[in-house]
């Protein structure tokens, strides 16, 4: 339901606490976390609230003051944003976490403060949304926004993702995207507090068979330094494996048991050709066994945890 025409909402400036009686309640909350961006966090605010502004949805702008030691608050603040204060840096994931814990929309939007995204291109993903549970803004692998030394990985890692899933993902970790909140809640305590984030809220809901529509925008070079270092490829491979174990754990354990069962086949054959059953073999058929059983009991409790039985 839309509320007044193009109506940003102004709120005071909040600390670390946010007071529930304060928080307005709008079509439309923009969450952007922002670490050490003083430069590019004030012209985006003001982006975003020119693209809604020239929409019918009633929209609120919230910055998510990770700790930065520079003037990324009071830029974002008197550029028009609600600004919430982290303490100290608690990462992006934890970020977007605070700052939609903070707000009441039907629709949430991320973006970042490095200019990176094209706060214009919200208007146009909201055109999608109604019918959608997730609307990504995909970037194409050239991306100017991509450092070329990133690419291979980042191909990696959503082809690993997409077999995983059952689905193709055109951009795994895209940090512009509108979600319906109702959708959103269900998964935010899984969410990790890293830049872990989107990657994770992307394979919950394919997972679980949301729809989810991938809208391609074309992106800028970021202003300022990257936060993302080399050793995050690690936890975003780990990430991976870790939500699909969570939501489809046979597309893991299946594969890896008919893997060693056909690496037992193997020996046995050479086994019986040299007439000399090996404990290779056996051992190979055993785990296999093994690990098809506890991927099948994986899924079980999978199951059980996405659909509870009614009482």
């Amino acid at each position: 339901m839309l509320h007044a025409s193009g109506a940003s909402v102004a709120v005071a400036t909040m600390d670390a606490t946010v007071a529930a009686d304060v928080v307005p309640e709008v079509d439309v909350a923009v969450v952007i976390p922002a670490y050490n961006e003083a430069d590019g966090v004030g012209p985006i605010v003001t982006r975003v609230r020119d693209a809604l502004g020239a929409t019918p949805y009633s929209f609120d702008v919230v910055v998510v003051d990770d700790g930065s030691t520079d003037t990324t608050a009071l830029e974002a603040e008197v550029h028009g944003a609600r600004v919430i204060r982290q303490d100290q840096n608690r990462g992006y994931g934890a970020a977007l976490k605070r700052g939609i814990n903070a707000t009441r929309s039907e629709f949430v939007v991320i973006t970042d403060a490095d200019g990176t995204y094209p706060p214009e291109q919200i208007a146009v993903l909201l055109r999608y949304a109604e019918g959608q549970d997730m609307v990504v803004g995909s970037r194409e692998r050239t991306d100017v926004s991509i450092p070329v030394i990133r690419r291979p990985a980042k191909r990696f890692l959503g082809l690993l993702a997409s077999y995983l899933s059952g689905h193709h993902i055109p951009d795994l970790n895209s940090g512009l995207r509108v979600m319906r909140r109702t959708v959103l809640m269900r998964f935010l305590d899984l969410l990790p507090s890293g830049f872990s984030f989107t990657s994770t809220i992307t394979l919950s809901m394919l997972c679980t068979d949301h729809k989810v529509k991938y809208v391609p925008v074309t992106c800028a070079p970021r202003v300022g330094s990257s936060k993302i270092r080399a050793r995050d490829f690690q936890a975003f491979l780990l990430l991976v494996l870790r939500t699909i174990v969570l939501f489809n754990p046979l597309k893991i354990f299946l594969p890896l048991g008919t893997f060693l069962f056909g690496i037992g086949t193997a020996k046995l054959i050479y086994d019986v050709f040299l007439w000399n059953l090996s404990e290779t073999a056996v051992m190979a058929f055993l785990s296999a066994v093994i690990v098809w059983s506890v991927g099948l009991l994986a899924d079980m409790i999978s199951r059980l945890q996405l659909n509870p039985p009614r009482r």
